[in-house]
């Protein structure tokens, strides 16, 4: 689509010389720069005059037929929980404004840098990816796309990759997800979010939330866009995706705690889409998977992210706690009541899980569920902090099934033009990515006609 353009498309244009990655990163910065846009508020750090000259170096090794890849020249952003050389990992936060500048790139940052990707700037996120919802009181919180005139969260932790890629201020974003934070804002801002099987892409050179459940993936406007940057970011070759038909695909709807509490606008669409994949020749089967009962009691007092959190913030909490955002404070504090016992007891709760949980879903080529159980919701309606846990639960609990699972999940938008952006995810067993894209491909276009 001309208004919506993807990697291949980009691509095209690059080496038909239809366009050049100067003038692409100028037109990102244009958008960055406009005031009555969400730049400011999407970006902590705009790269400009190293974009520009990243950009100059890529379009003369086109000329020479010497570029590293396709892609070489197309802007992306970086969240800001990554390190980058010669800037300082800010992590969303005011605590580490002054740390010492990164000595190196993070591998994913560097292997970005080796395809030929122009780093545009870092993006906005939640306080040391600490919740769902996207809201930054250092920084601001840019608003979702929807309604913009009303103010909707932009989902987190990975807010300002979400929004730039909906508002075309990169073509690429590079997020992360421990608990859906590439997922809960790519479906609040109708693009495309990917979670990774944990142990494909390096989590070195990024500010860590929890050790056992981050994953490093990309955000974007498509899935193959997602399926490009996922290989690179994993190191693998870039490979053309065969979309798999929709009819035939055996899919599962899990009825234990995905479905419960959905809002109006959720539940609809999401039927609406299973009735078109039934309808193309989708078999689809509701099933119980009990063993998602046993996350609950696995974070029931903060879980990996609260315990190892607050292993890694405890000494910056004592000398720089007052400058966290309280919301996010409160929330790593918990685990510091977590006994290594508990720990351990959670440790073996979750290969349980992970082999109970995966013999069940065997059958299936993926599970089909909700991205988030709400729709974005109004900045304004969280000012209350009781209001802002209940939603931020509600946004993170489908997507936390599958990092507890130690799986991979995409989500797409299953919304149609002009309602409230709703996202429907597709997940499996760790090391199912592939699949995991070839049928995401395949129904990409057909769940919101």
């Amino acid at each position: 689509m001309p208004d919506h353009p993807t990697l291949a498309s980009l691509a095209a244009d690059l080496e038909t010389g239809r366009t050049t990655a100067r003038k692409l990163v100028e037109e990102c910065l244009a958008r960055i720069a406009d005031p009555a846009g969400e730049g400011a508020r999407t970006f902590i750090h705009v790269d400009r005059d190293a974009a520009l000259v990243a950009a100059d170096a890529m379009d003369h090794l086109r000329k020479a037929n010497a570029a590293p890849s396709p892609y070489a020249g197309i802007p992306v952003s970086i969240k800001d929980l990554f390190d980058i050389k010669g800037q300082v990992t800010r992590a969303g936060s005011r605590a580490l404004e002054d740390s010492a500048p990164a000595e190196a790139d993070a591998p994913v940052v560097a292997r970005l840098r080796r395809a030929g990707f122009v780093v545009i700037g870092r993006t906005n996120m939640t306080e040391f990816a600490y919740s769902g919802i996207g809201i930054n009181p250092h920084y601001g919180t840019p608003k979702s796309v929807f309604d913009r005139s009303v103010g909707h969260v932009p989902g987190g932790s990975s807010s300002g990759a979400a929004v730039s890629i909906a508002d075309r201020m990169a073509y690429g974003a590079l997020g992360t997800d421990t608990g859906g934070s590439c997922r809960i804002p790519a479906a609040y801002n109708g693009i495309v979010g990917y979670k990774p099987t944990q142990a494909r892409v390096p989590l070195d050179g990024g500010v860590p939330l929890s050790s056992s459940l981050d994953s490093f993936g990309p955000l974007a406007r498509s899935v193959a866009c997602c399926a490009v940057l996922d290989a690179v970011l994993a190191d693998e070759t870039v490979q053309p995706l065969q979309p798999r038909s929709v009819k035939g695909m055996r899919l599962a709807v899990p009825t234990t705690i995905a479905l419960d509490d959905l809002d109006d606008e959720v539940a609809k669409t999401f039927e609406r889409a299973l009735t078109t994949l039934s309808r193309q020749g989708a078999l689809i089967e509701r099933i119980e998977v009990p063993e998602f009962h046993d996350v609950m009691a696995m974070n029931s007092k903060g879980g990996f992210a609260a315990a190892e959190s607050f292993a890694w913030h405890r000494y910056l909490l004592t000398s720089k706690g007052d400058v966290y955002d309280p919301r996010v404070r409160v929330r790593i504090l918990r685990g510091e009541s977590i006994s290594a016992a508990d720990y351990i007891d959670i440790l073996g709760a979750r290969r349980s899980f992970i082999a109970r949980a995966e013999k069940r879903i065997a059958p299936y080529d993926a599970l089909v569920l909700p991205t988030t159980a709400n729709t974005p919701p109004k900045i304004a309606d969280l000012a209350d902090d009781q209001a802002f846990a209940v939603e931020n639960l509600r946004s993170l609990r489908n997507c936390t099934l599958i990092n507890m699972l130690d799986g991979c999940a995409i989500s797409l938008p299953a919304h149609r033009e002009g309602e409230v952006p709703v996202g429907l995810m597709l997940a499996a067993s760790g090391g199912s990515d592939r699949r995991i894209f070839e049928l995401a491909a395949g129904m990409e276009g057909v769940i919101r006609v």
